[in-house]
């Protein structure tokens, strides 16, 4: 079977998306991928807020990491975080939407350099993350005939 780079992307999103407890648990959606890049959204609702009434530090790097990972894991190879981190630009509150847009910026060999924004529903930017994927043994589907472990 031969795959265009956004059908493979595609496909890798389906074979990620239904067993992600996580994000799915959160309240996140899934818009749209292609080879690396990503979207996601979350509505913000009052159990991600935190004490002081804002949308929670770990609720924004949560959706940043899931872009991130749709983004890192387009290829059809599985890959996990290396390293993560983000800098926090505006707070977020109770009824926001989050957008997280994740896009390569390098990929050498088995290791990539991703970024993601965070904005709201304005295009105000929450935040901005930056991940260093690295790619481990195995496939998200079977793309050859051959078993895709």
């Amino acid at each position: 079977m031969t795959l265009t780079s956004k059908e493979r992307a595609e496909r890798s999103a389906q074979a990620m998306w239904a067993p992600d407890r996580a994000s799915h648990w959160m309240g996140m959606a899934l818009h749209e991928v292609d080879e690396g890049t990503a979207t996601l959204s979350l509505e913000v609702q009052p159990h991600h807020c935190n004490g002081h009434g804002m949308c929670h530090g770990g609720v924004t790097f949560a959706l940043a990491d899931s872009a991130f990972a749709f983004a890192c894991n387009s290829r059809n190879r599985t890959t996990v975080a290396q390293q993560n981190s983000i800098t926090y630009v505006a707070p977020a509150h109770q009824g926001d939407t989050l957008t997280a847009r994740a896009e390569e910026r390098a990929l050498n060999g088995r290791s990539g350099i991703y970024d993601v924004q965070v904005t709201n529903q304005t295009g105000a930017v929450i935040a901005e993350f930056r991940g260093l994927s690295r790619q481990i043994k195995g496939q998200l589907f079977n793309e050859t005939g051959e078993d895709a472990s």
